[in-house]
């Protein structure tokens, strides 16, 4: 049986030379506030995948650098 909703399997090709670059203006792109959750949302599946829990207390820390 032929099914209409069958997804397809995209894939790009991307020199390793350019990887750094488009990596750079893919985050570029995103608000700070976008690049920061995604930050928060990596480090909780780290800590997840790392410890089984997430500490109750991390410091905050921000350093930012000029570009």
């Amino acid at each position: 049986m032929n099914n209409p909703r069958r997804k397809s399997l995209v894939i790009n090709q991307i020199h390793p030379e350019d990887e750094d670059r488009l990596d750079v203006e893919y985050w570029m792109s995103k608000n700070p506030s976008e690049r920061l959750a995604e930050a928060y949302r990596l480090r909780r599946n780290y800590y997840l995948w790392l410890n089984g829990s997430y500490p109750d207390k991390i410091e905050r820390v921000v350093t930012q650098r000029n570009l």
